[in-house]
């Protein structure tokens, strides 16, 4: 599924501000990125339907050269090859793998681990690199506004003790004819769910990317 191209376009001219607001000294030039800027903020407005005011807010906190936020999700299997998964309190309590956005000072796997055993009180060690993806590419709803890039891990089970938290209202290992149907579609899809189990049972496949 393709996004709209008014959030591609938004989004692109977004991105040609925030940056040319970082780099530029000459005040007209400023004031030019300044009007690109509004500019995106109103196509994107008109096309989701949130207020310009919000949309230009959004946009004014972003700074430095505009690159893809980074998301990490890790598939974790049990001795029985089923994968563990949450419920998504921010998303209607509906299935995902853990996962979120990557922290400072922390790397990819850091923060993959960590998210974790923040949302299932489970401890892993992150044992390998499945797939690279641009979100925008994968069908994922509802769209973002910003680019996305969504790394997915394997983690093996090395400890701890199941427990919900303040982003998860049940913790459930499922085998691959039991995924729930109710998944949270902006985070994880059935077919990243299938390509998870795959590299679980084919550790020679390698990191699928794009």
């Amino acid at each position: 599924m393709s996004e709209p191209e008014w959030l591609v376009w938004a989004r692109e001219v977004q991105a040609i501000a925030q940056t040319g607001l970082t780099f530029a000294k000459d005040p007209f030039d400023r004031e030019r990125y300044e009007m690109l800027r509004a500019l995106a903020a109103r196509v994107m407005a008109h096309g989701s339907g949130a207020s310009i005011q919000q949309i230009e807010n959004m946009f004014a906190r972003q700074a430095g050269y505009a690159t893809p936020k980074l998301e990490v999700r890790t598939g974790v299997f049990d001795a029985q090859n089923r994968l563990l998964m949450v419920r998504e309190v921010l998303d209607q309590n509906r299935w995902t793998v853990p996962g979120g956005w990557a922290d400072v000072n922390l790397t990819a796997s850091e923060s993959a681990a960590k998210e974790v055993q923040e949302e299932t009180g489970y401890t892993v060690r992150i044992s390998r690199l499945a797939m690279v993806l641009d979100r925008a590419r994968q069908g994922h709803e509802p769209p973002e506004a910003f680019s996305i890039t969504k790394l997915f891990f394997l983690g093996e089970l090395t400890g701890g003790t199941p427990a919900t938290s303040i982003e998860t209202s049940e913790i459930r290992f499922f085998a691959r004819n039991e995924i729930p149907h109710d998944l949270s579609t902006g985070r994880i899809s059935r077919h990243q769910i299938d390509r998870l189990f795959a590299h679980h049972a084919d550790l020679s496949l390698m990191t699928e990317f794009d």
